[in-house]
């Protein structure tokens, strides 16, 4: 009988100890994605360059992992370093030795040929990810004032009310897209999306107008944290948005 019973005791305590090592059911996706980037050597943005041409990676005015809160280190620096930068390589490519090398990203938009695939594909993703990117903040979230408070309270009824219509833009767009906030060209606020790297400034969409916002809806945006939860994503979203900035933009479209 004793024997048996040290031989329990010790099934027992070798159950308890590797329980106690496994992963806990609770343990969330992103929580194992923060750690593995945390020992990753992320390095800084301020070292990633863009090839020679028209067409330059804008600095970030945060670090990699300054929006931890809603997008985690890893998925920041993968998207920035390697998406965005790729785009801004290709586009160079493919506007060198042509007339667009002396127009502006806007104007090469709103001019686009819908049939070039690499400059719409490029072109676009450039311009994309140059709004999203600035439009972040780690001091953002919460709600715009002034005027373009007023103009969303006209345009949508509420705040939250623009928040539902972008999430549902984002939520249903089929596969990769966007989802925007634009000043359509009867200087009104407008929430729409669209497919890929396309975005309102080009022909024949079907939204249009001048973007103030737009909330990337790729997979490489999100996937790390989030897996096939592309909704909570738009929600955390949210919290990061620098509303100053947008308002900004909304002058200036307004004024155009």
């Amino acid at each position: 009988m004793k024997k048996i019973t040290v031989l329990i005791s010790s099934v027992v305590l070798a159950f308890g100890v590797y329980s106690c090592d496994q992963p806990q059911s609770n343990n969330t996706d992103s929580a194992n994605n923060d750690t593995i980037a945390s020992e990753r050597n992320l390095g800084n943005p301020a070292d990633v360059k863009t090839d020679s041409g028209p067409f330059q990676l804008p600095e970030l005015k945060y670090g990699y992992a300054d929006l931890d809160k809603s997008i985690d280190a890893e998925t920041m620096e993968v998207h920035y370093s390697k998406h965005f930068l790729g785009y801004a390589n290709n586009l160079n490519k493919a506007v060198a030795g042509t007339e667009l090398e002396g127009k502006t990203i806007e104007e090469i938009m709103k001019g686009m040929d819908m049939n070039n695939t690499a400059l719409r594909n490029n072109g676009g993703g450039y311009y994309n990810h140059d709004l999203y990117f600035a439009t972040m903040s780690p001091d953002g979230g919460g709600q715009p004032s002034g005027e373009l408070s007023e103009a969303i309270n006209t345009a949508f009824g509420s705040f939250d009310e623009l928040k539902n219509q972008l999430a549902e833009a984002g939520g249903k767009r089929f596969g990769s897209g966007w989802a925007w906030l634009v000043v359509d060209n009867n200087g009104n606020l407008a929430v729409g999306s669209t497919a890929n790297q396309d975005n309102p400034l080009m022909p024949g969409l079907e939204i249009s107008g001048t973007p103030i916002l737009g909330i990337d809806v790729w997979e490489h945006a999100y996937y790390l944290r989030y897996q096939n939860k592309r909704p909570d994503y738009i929600d955390a979203f949210f919290n990061v948005i620098d509303w100053n900035l947008v308002a900004e933009k909304y002058a200036q479209a307004k004024a155009e």
